[in-house]
């Protein structure tokens, strides 16, 4: 398109320029200046219409056409030249450090040649270079328009940054499986249809600001590149390359790389119960870098030793499991240490089991890491040696992570009698379990009420005026109508910044939250010309007056049907017949989650409720199954349909429900059953309302 449009430009310059140039070159060479040739004044008021006069006249409204072709262009330019000046202003300009490091990465990049060594042999080796990136600006996308979704400003190449900390991807993707977990363990253990009044949802409370952080960047598609960082092969991955296996972690990010660590090894152990290398810290060290109660909640894949003695006592006995097993394959064990002790013991346990010892202080290590507030390490004795860049957390971000990651980590059994254990795998990546689209349907067709406009949240979002569906540009302006949605009855804009900018200071986003707010207004007044956004008491809302929503619909009736009298299921087919799919179906926005699943119970409460009241067990069985694709999950209604078709005398069939739920939980990565909420066996004698 360009290699069209750029003669067409050059030829609208050319005539613009001939113009602005030939009328003056004409007037000045054919008739002369105007000063020239101007008639007496008293000649002029006796003989006005003379042939001088008449040619005066040409000659001065020629010029004045000509200055008002000249000033409209003048005025052109000036316009131009103002947005000129707005966009540059608005250029992320790199900061000092940036600026260093770019020059720095300039010179490696021209200078890649120079920096190799030659051996005895004469081959070439290059010698080790930065594994830490640099944050980028962000890019408009392929139509232009600058991404709100806050992506670009929390993470770069080779991992996330947090307002605490900072990540490698592949922690950051751990983490988020982690908090999946978390809402599938929630998914699964809720009883549908309690007593009124009795429905508590307090358990789903919003996961803590880092984590919503960590799952906001990994929405969007990730950059092409990735630096390896601490996670890239279990928690020693970048500690492993080092030249020693004593190491001192010095300077102002030493406690930070150590949570790092941690919580690495934390996110290792979840993923790999068995396989993951052994992670020691001693007691000391830990209640240096966490509070107290964090430290006394059993970690996955992290061991508490009371002293250094102890730690090596214990590394010494997984020295020697691993050597009976005749497994080495579990990767190098890391110990931290709050300093470098002078005994043998942890020296001899330490060459025995070939592991890793990080001291919290310098003291009597072979190799000192000095360790930026942002995760990049370097050793003070050879200034032309960079280390890989470290997963670095603050207390409170560290904190935020293993509460996450607690959970999780929960003694699992498997089903009882004629079930069949599912076989656990493990897989290469971690898997991110997403929320089930389960029980969709087809959207109703829009109702054309004029001046009035139709949002569907359940299911794909989409905004109808008028019977036809408005394209929103901005994702960030799909997010805010989704949002307001959500919220009935209006949000602050540090609300709004907070959930769909999560991370980042709310000041700073005031300026994106307008953009995005002023598009969204300008798409719909022009598909319907009217203003459904609502801005009161410094909070935004959608005018229930101008917009329908779906959501708002299910939730009256379920509040109806929960409160209902008489004909209590008249009002639970309701609630099935207006939800249309999920909150958002294909979007990952973190704050999305509680709402999710607090509506998704309003549907599992009515299909629990109509096979409670129905006497019919093939249609009670039907209802459940009709629930169970709604959240295929839930244990609740498994274990209803289960106990319905024992009762039936259908045991193959409870038998393969039952199989079914449990290698459906085991691809998610949840063991079949949980000590707290145990499925119970499928038997023949079950007791039920149809028996």
């Amino acid at each position: 398109m360009g290699e069209v449009r750029w003669p067409r430009q050059v030829a609208y310059l050319l005539v613009l320029a001939l113009l602005l140039v030939g009328p003056p070159v004409v007037l000045v060479t054919v008739v002369g200046w105007p000063a020239n040739g101007w008639p007496d004044l008293r000649q002029w008021v006796t003989q006005p219409l003379t042939a001088q006069s008449l040619a005066v006249a040409l000659t001065v409204a020629a010029w004045l056409v000509w200055l008002m072709l000249a000033a409209t262009v003048a005025v052109r330019v000036a316009a131009r030249a103002r947005v000129g000046a707005r966009w540059l202003g608005r250029v992320p300009l790199p900061t000092p450090l940036q600026a260093t490091a770019t020059g720095l990465a300039g010179a490696a990049a021209f200078g890649a040649g120079a920096h190799t060594g030659a051996t005895a042999d004469g081959q070439q080796v290059a010698l080790p270079v930065a594994a830490g990136t640099f944050d980028q600006p962000t890019d408009p996308d392929a139509n232009g328009v600058e991404r709100l979704d806050g992506v670009s400003e929390v993470g770069d190449a080779g991992g996330v940054v947090l307002r605490r900390g900072w990540l490698p991807w592949e922690v950051a993707e751990q983490v988020a499986a982690a908090a999946g977990l978390v809402w599938l363990r929630r998914r699964r253990t809720y009883q549908p249809h309690p007593p009124p009044d009795a429905r508590d949802d307090t358990d789903l409370a919003p996961l803590p600001e880092t984590v919503t952080t960590v799952q906001a960047a990994l929405v969007a598609p990730t950059p092409p590149a990735r630096a390896t960082g601490i996670a890239a092969d279990g928690p020693a991955g970048a500690i492993a390359s080092l030249p020693s296996s004593r190491i001192a972690l010095t300077g102002p990010g030493a406690l930070a790389a150590a949570r790092g660590m941690l919580v690495t090894a934390a996110l290792a152990g979840l993923r790999h119960p068995a396989a993951s290398a052994p992670f020691l810290i001693t007691r000391v060290a830990a209640s240096l870098l966490l509070d107290a109660d964090i430290v006394a909640r059993p970690l996955p894949g992290v061991q508490v030793a009371g002293s250094v003695d102890d730690a090596a006592v214990l590394l010494a006995s997984s020295a020697a499991a691993r050597y009976s097993s005749g497994r080495d394959d579990t990767g190098r064990p890391v110990l931290i240490c709050e300093s470098a002790p002078r005994g043998e013991p942890l020296a001899v346990a330490l060459a025995a089991s070939a592991a890793t010892a990080v001291f919290l202080g310098a003291g009597t290590a072979e190799v000192i890491l000095h360790v930026d507030a942002a995760g990049h390490t370097h050793d003070p004795h050879r200034p032309d040696w960079v280390g890989p860049r470290l997963c670095v957390l603050d207390p409170v971000a560290a904190t935020d992570l293993l509460a996450v990651i607690t959970p999780a980590h929960t003694p699992d059994v498997h089903p009882g009698a004629g079930s069949t254990p599912a076989t656990s795998t493990t897989p290469e990546r971690p898997r991110i379990p997403r929320q089930a689209n389960g029980g969709r349907h087809a959207h109703p067709p829009a109702r054309a009420v004029a001046g009035r406009l139709d949002l569907r949240v359940l299911g794909k979002p989409t905004l109808v005026a008028d019977g036809t569906p408005v394209s929103i540009r901005r994702s960030a302006a799909l997010q805010v109508l989704v949002f307001l949605a959500v919220h009935s009855d209006g949000a602050s804009s540090q609300q709004i910044v907070e959930a769909i900018w999560p991370g980042l200071p709310a000041h700073r986003l005031t300026g994106r939250l307008y953009t995005t707010l002023s598009d969204l207004r300008t798409t719909v007044r022009a598909a319907c010309g009217l203003t459904v956004i609502d801005h009161v008491d410094n909070r935004y809302r959608l005018n229930p007056g101008l917009c329908d929503v779906d959501l708002w619909r299910v939730r009256t009736l379920a509040a109806r049907a929960a409160t209902a009298v008489t004909s209590p299921a008249t009002a639970w087919q309701a609630v099935v017949e207006a939800y249309s799919g999920d909150l958002a179906a294909g979007h990952q926005w973190p704050w999305l989650d509680p709402t999710r699943e607090a509506t998704r119970r309003h549907v599992l409460d009515a299909y629990a409720a109509l096979a409670n009241a129905e006497r019919n067990p093939r249609r009670a069985l039907e209802l459940l199954q009709a629930g169970i694709r709604v959240d295929p999950y839930n244990q609740a209604l498994h274990q209803q349909a289960t106990e319905i078709l024992t009762a039936l005398g259908e045991h193959d069939t409870a038998v393969e429900l039952a199989d079914t739920y449990n290698r459906r939980l085991t691809a998610a990565g949840l063991s079949p059953t949980d000590a707290h909420h145990p499925m119970p066996a499928v038997r023949a004698n079950a007791h039920s309302q149809y028996s």
